[in-house]
């Protein structure tokens, strides 16, 4: 979860992450939060605007002629204004509170747990009120150019939340279905796997690109084609810098192989068709699809699965990567997987 959050964009604080840390998610981004709050407190919260209707005694925006009038306001030396106020009370510094609150209930660490809870209350001097946002809340307050630094501080409180796991008992959180479950589980390795390769490959000068579309190199077709052409899209896609192969991985979360008719484990032959027609249709385009190398990599638990084949110049592996061991290992394997 840490690896597939938009914290692998932030440089720093993420890659000061140590191996111990990574076995108490909790702590670890409570931690975070903390440091991050505390710095934006000193350069001061990032306010926003909030759309207020009230009476006042001086004139304040713009006038509500009608709700004056009816009330006969203007007798009383008052008047009644619409306008906009500068408040801290947005719903990125509410979603921030939110997750501190969160952290209290969740963190082991005593000096952690007091920490979070003095954070809450200096968002609640400053006028930050309770209670979780709406994503259409959240939707409304874009962080923009200006105030970027608040990226950090919003991805930690969103993981924050991500981190409070359901459990078999009936409560009042609504959760997702359980046949849907096994989705969100396969597009979280998709994306651990992503920002796995941006943390660890990008500083090295690796090119790192999710979700790329290819097209097919087609010389003619009807008119109708393109409406029902299948499109095709890499999970990954890795460009070393010295110019070698290029790395087209596809992430599955499923068995990697799969019974035979004679009860015998085989490569699923779809998954080969897969690649082949991704790696053989781009040949043209540049020199680097040329030889491309092709990677499926998928999930196991204590099993290991290393197997490739060089079909007409492009060499096709297959690989499992075991969730079983220590947060180390995994990323030792990991680390030497997409970069063997």
């Amino acid at each position: 979860m840490l690896y597939a959050s938009e914290l692998t964009r932030v440089r720093g604080d993420f890659n000061a992450i140590v191996d111990k840390d990574i076995d108490d998610l909790p702590d670890l981004i409570a931690r975070l939060l903390a440091d991050a709050v505390e710095r934006s407190l000193r350069r001061n919260l990032t306010r926003g605007y909030h759309h207020r209707e009230m009476v006042v005694k001086r004139v304040r925006g713009r006038i509500s002629v009608l709700k004056t009038e009816s009330r006969q306001l203007l007798s009383r030396g008052e008047v009644c204004c619409r306008f906009e106020e500068l408040t801290s009370d947005t719903p990125r510094n509410r979603l921030v509170r939110a997750a501190l609150d969160l952290m209290v209930r969740l963190v082991r660490r005593d000096d952690l747990r007091q920490r979070c809870r003095a954070l809450t209350s200096s968002l609640a001097t400053v006028g930050v009120g309770s209670g979780r946002p709406s994503r259409a809340e959240l939707a409304t307050d874009q962080i923009g150019r200006n105030d970027s630094s608040d990226r950090f501080m919003v991805a930690l409180a969103r993981l924050a939340f991500d981190l409070a796991l359901p459990t078999e008992n009936a409560g009042p959180t609504a959760l997702a279905e359980p046949e849907q479950e096994e989705v969100w589980v396969r597009r979280l390795f998709e994306k651990a796997v992503l920002g796995f390769a941006r943390v660890e490959l990008e500083p090295q000068g690796w090119l790192v690109r999710g979700g790329v579309s290819l097209n097919w190199q087609v010389s003619s077709a009807s008119k109708g084609l393109a409406s029902i052409l299948p499109r095709m899209v890499t999970d990954i896609v890795l460009d070393p810098p010295n110019g070698g192969r290029r790395i087209v991985i596809d992430t599955k979360f499923t068995s990697i192989v799969t019974m035979g008719r004679f009860a015998d484990a085989r490569l699923k032959s779809g998954y080969l068709y897969q690649m082949y027609a991704y790696l053989r249709s781009q040949e043209e385009r540049d020199s680097r699809w040329q030889y491309a190398t092709g990677l499926f990599l998928h999930p196991a638990i204590n099993q290991s699965v290393r197997e490739f084949a060089v079909i007409q110049n492009h060499s096709i592996a297959f690989e499992t990567l075991d969730l079983s061991g220590p947060a180390v290992t995994i990323r030792n394997d990991l680390r030497r997987i997409l970069q063997g």
